[in-house]
């Protein structure tokens, strides 16, 4: 990993991050910027994302700061690895683990044969409608806040590239899975389309997103850890100032 004393996070720097759960995207971004702001002593410095996770999802965030901030366009276009489990036999509204299952089915008869088979119509260019519960903006308002006021929209579908699928595991009514796809692919769609292509149902239990690009998650900072080496840094940085 690479040293904290090598960033400059005002002039640009290009950080990995291992999102926590429950954490939404931004609350990454806050919590560094913060750190930034007063470990630095400054009162405005530019920190983003290059690709949002959900708030049930972890794993690997890209994060810039300053003149690397115009550079998350890039970041944002490269392939995305995502590993993770689906949960066959039920649905969920947000077809994620944030909403209660609203359906129920009977799974005995899909086959490990079934399941596997079912993968090959979801590799390659695919047409993909993004779930109501998601941050894609309507009239200026994210789609999640018209879905949790029970509003109805009709979202536009997208084409997506899924490079690779596979199965990992399956056990009881749990597929573990490893995809690789292009930049836009909604993991809970998959999940939805998935069960309805089954003539089922499924949703998304569980989410990691494991690499971006050539950017893999092995390289990335515990959140706490970052925060913690930003004071580190910022500290002994001015001490050295005060010494010389």
């Amino acid at each position: 990993m690479q040293s904290i004393m090598k960033y400059d996070f005002q002039q640009g720097a290009f950080l990995l991050v291992d999102k926590p759960l429950e954490w939404t995207s931004f609350d990454v971004v806050n919590k560094i910027r913060y750190a930034l702001r007063k470990s630095l002593g400054i009162k405005k410095i530019k920190v983003g994302h290059a690709g949002t996770l959900d708030p049930l999802a972890t794993g690997l965030l890209i994060i810039c700061t300053g003149k690397f901030t115009k550079k998350i366009d890039q970041f944002q276009a490269l392939y995305k690895v995502y590993d993770g489990h689906f949960t066959i036999g039920a649905s969920t509204p947000s077809y994620d683990a944030e909403t209660a299952i609203d359906q129920q089915f009977e799974t005995k008869h899909l086959t490990e044969e079934i399941l596997r088979n079912n993968l090959q119509h979801f590799v390659g260019e695919i047409e993909q409608v993004p779930p109501m519960y998601s941050a894609i903006k309507v009239n200026g308002q994210a789609l999640y806040k018209k879905a949790r006021k029970g509003e109805k929209v009709r979202i536009k579908s997208r084409i997506v590239t899924i490079h690779d699928y596979q199965i990992l595991e399956i056990k009881d009514k749990q597929i573990s899975f490893e995809i690789k796809c292009s930049k836009g692919t909604y993991i809970r769609s998959l999940a939805h389309d998935f069960g309805q292509k089954l003539n089922n149902a499924a949703y998304l239990s569980k989410l990691r997103r494991t690499q971006i690009g050539e950017h893999h998650l092995k390289d990335a900072w515990q959140l706490d850890a970052l925060i913690e080496h930003i004071h580190g840094y910022t500290t002994t940085d001015n001490e050295t100032k005060e010494s010389a």
